[in-house]
């Protein structure tokens, strides 16, 4: 033999091959065959040290961790039911949290809206002052500002539309044609 120290047999007893590739194992450092590397093949030892998986959620993309002995199917179910970011109803509690508060109003914004003479939060609908009865509230002063009030509560009166006006070219009685 010209390469007395090529090689090694491989550490299972049962197999005891002389490899002239051999592996070695990161969990007990024996050298094994390429067949028998594998943790469950050489019956390692200290493969529970090694031999670690983790899950990851099909929904969110995030590590699930997993106890010795766990089913890796039951530990990911349990935290879709749980706290998956992924899940539509639990995002949809944790978004819309910033709720409305006039009195009887049960709408829940994403944002906060709040008034700027009473410092509340309210939802859309209710986020103007004159719509939430605010106890700041004091009507403009000028009279633009009145009249905008007045037609958004159908209390003005608007003038009525003269006939002919906005139009591009009028036309006398004789010129037009029935």
């Amino acid at each position: 033999m010209e390469f007395p120290d090529l090689g090694a047999h491989c550490s299972e007893a049962t197999c005891q091959r002389l490899d002239f590739l051999p592996l070695k194992c990161d969990a007990c450092s024996g050298i094994f065959c390429a067949d028998h590397v594998a943790y469950d093949q050489h019956h390692c030892g200290s493969a529970y040290q090694k031999d670690v998986q983790v899950p990851v959620c099909p929904l969110c993309n995030v590590p699930v961790p997993v106890a010795r002995g766990e089913s890796p199917d039951r530990a990911v179910g349990e935290h879709i039911d749980r706290d998956c970011r992924s899940d539509p109803a639990q995002r949809k509690r944790k978004i819309f949290t910033n709720k409305c508060s006039r009195p009887g109003c049960r709408q829940r914004e994403m944002m906060e809206l709040t008034c700027e003479r009473c410092g509340r939060n309210f939802c859309l609908k209710h986020r103007h002052p004159l719509d939430h009865e605010c106890p700041g509230n004091k009507l403009p002063s000028s009279q633009p500002g009145l009249a905008a009030i007045s037609r958004a509560q159908g209390l003005g009166s608007s003038p009525a539309p003269v006939p002919g006006q906005g139009l591009g070219r009028t036309s006398s009685p004789s010129e037009s044609r029935y």
